[in-house]
Order: C-alpha cells, then structure tokens, then sequence
C-alpha cells in the first residue's frame, strides 16, 4: 500500500519525496541549443549521500492556501509544493488543497551544492506521492523553474547531461555516464555562502559562446572516450572562467596544489564556495596523492570536506571523514554551522 492510500476519504493522506545533491558544476556557461539559440547551460558533477527528504501530508477539503511548510523559511519549496498540489489535483480531477510540508537533510545551504533545488524537487515527489501519482522528470523541472526560477538537473537520471537550468530542459545528453574521477572536495572563501543574485551580471558576447562551445564539444569527447585528463581540463577552464565572478582568493592556490599532488584538474560550483582537486583513480598511487592533496589544502588553510568518486566501484575505497549524521541543516545563509558539518559534506 503507497502512502496515498493511508486514510479514508476526506481524511489526510501522507506522502514522501526525496532527492540528492552535487558538488558543484564541471562546467557552465552559455551554448546553442538544438534551435540555434543562446542560453545558459550546465553540467554538474553528481555526489551521493547528501540530499533533502520531504513528506506531505495533505488535507482534502481545506484551502490550497492553507499550506505550511517546515523549516519555515524554506520559501522555494512551499512555493514548489503549492505548485505540485495544483499539477497533481488537476491530473487527478480533484479540488487543490492544503497540507504541511516537512523537509530535512543534511546538504550545506549556500556553498553550491544544490541544496535548495534538492528542497524543491523533494516536496514536489512528496506531494505526488500523497496524491499517489508520479510526475516525470520534465515535469519535475518545469515546477522547480518555477518555484525558484533556475534549478540543477537533480531530478534526472545520473547521465551527464548540459542542462539549461533557467529553462529546465536538456540541452544535450553527454554521454551514459562520466569518466570514473576521485574528487577531494574543499570549501574556499571560509565557506561563506554564495548570493547568486548580488554577484555582477556577466555579459556573454560571441567570443565567450565559441570558448563555451568549444568546452562542450572536449567535454563530450571526454565522456565519450572515458578520458578522465580531458574532463578535468575542461572543469579547470569552466573553473577559471567563473573566478571572474566569484573571485575566491584560494582559488590559484587550488590551481597551484592540483599539477603538484598529479591531479587532472579542478572544478567549483558556479554559483557558490564549494570545490574539488580532480583524480584518476586508474593512475598510480591513488593514496598517497589523496593524503599529499589533503595535507597541501590543508597547509593553505583550505578545509577539507570529503573525498569521493564518481563510479561505485572505488567509492568504499576513497571516501573519507566520519559518516553523516542526518537531521535538519541550518536554515538560512547566515545560520551557525556546526563545525563537525565540515570534515565530511
């Protein structure tokens, strides 16, 4: 029996969502779509074992407006759940109605990582859930674009794929899945979060769309090829471009450590402080470049989050730091973090 089956009718039905996370963008920038248009694109690189949880409990024959939702500042996700609640009743010829909204997880807010579209993309699947239908991943993407205006491909499969995240739509699938990669994650700038809107607008002239373009073709290569030293120049160069506007002072720092511990590169979040140094884990000594990478962030006063792969295969090998321990994470930008959050994202 599916949670949209527990109680009666006019009784509250409950349902539950979940959805991960990333760690930041590999690239992201502006391309053609199949039409030949501009627009906004990115690729994320995927990391599992951080996302938000949300469960629905909705009240037939209330108003839709009454819907509260907890944490209470979690704006972006009441305004997807309003929006599901709609979508949902209309498929099933049914009055929207109220309902609460609780959500937990354990994902950093502001470091890029995704957090608030893992918020959005939960509540939506909750409230799907109570209503016991399911929404496809367009769908999915539609509601968050419009509940928080851009969103991260969260709701797709784990395909690499550029998505243009003001749009929700895919712009183009990569590939089945990425190179196999080891990525020794960081926080830059003390970890303070990142307001995407108070950053300056970046003006993208041809010049910019044909070095885009060019990434995205070596990008595609990459995945293609399964070559792991070509992704990671592509990630460097998309890192490189968005220090224009992000201007973290550790970041040549980050390019200094990464030819030095045998690293194919570097890649950040685009909209945030979170960053990683890029590893093949088929080249030798896997280890020990980890530790030379650990101890090099470490002795230029970069914090070290978590080690992790791409591929399931080496993910027991590589991962480090203690497991993490469930329950709410700070609510709002300028929240208290706990610093045991820290050594393991």
């Amino acid at each position: 029996m599916s949670a949209a089956d527990h109680g009666g009718s006019g009784a509250e039905r409950f349902g539950t969502g979940s959805a991960s996370s990333h760690h930041g963008e590999l690239l992201q920038g502006v391309f053609r779509d199949a039409a030949g248009r501009r627009c906004a694109g990115l690729v994320t690189l995927p990391m599992a074992g951080l996302g938000s949880r949300a469960r629905f409990t909705r009240r037939p024959g209330t108003p839709p407006e009454r819907l509260t939702v907890r944490p209470a500042d979690r704006a972006k996700a009441e305004r997807a759940a309003t929006l599901a609640v709609r979508e949902c009743a209309r498929r099933r010829g049914e009055p929207p109605c109220g309902g609460e909204l609780r959500l937990a997880g354990g994902i950093p807010v502001g470091l890029g990582m995704g957090s608030s579209t893992s918020d959005v993309i939960a509540a939506v699947r909750a409230v799907a859930d109570s209503y016991g239908t399911w929404l496809p991943p367009d769908t999915i993407a539609t509601l968050a674009v419009r509940a928080e205006l851009a969103c991260d491909p969260l709701m797709l499969d784990a395909r690499p794929v550029l998505f243009a995240q003001r749009e929700g739509r895919v712009l183009e699938v990569l590939g089945p899945r990425l190179p196999p990669l080891v990525v020794v994650g960081c926080v830059l700038n003390n970890a303070e979060p990142v307001d995407t809107l108070a950053l300056p607008a970046c003006a993208q002239d041809d010049t910019d769309l044909r070095a885009y373009e060019s990434l995205r073709t070596l990008l595609r290569r990459a995945v293609a090829t399964r070559d792991v030293r070509l992704l990671g120049e592509v990630a460097t160069a998309s890192a490189v471009r968005g220090q224009e506007r992000l201007c973290h002072p550790e970041f040549t720092a980050l390019t200094d450590i990464a030819p030095r511990v045998g690293a194919v590169g570097v890649q950040i979040a685009h909209s945030g402080a979170v960053a990683g140094i890029l590893l093949d884990p088929a080249a030798p000594g896997l280890r020990h470049r980890i530790d030379s990478c650990v101890r090099a962030l470490r002795s230029n006063g970069i914090p070290v989050t978590r080690t992790f792969a791409t591929t399931p295969a080496t993910t027991k090998e590589t991962q480090r730091g203690p497991a993490h321990r469930g329950g709410d994470r700070p609510a709002g930008p300028r929240a208290p973090r706990r610093s045991a959050h820290l050594p393991a994202l």
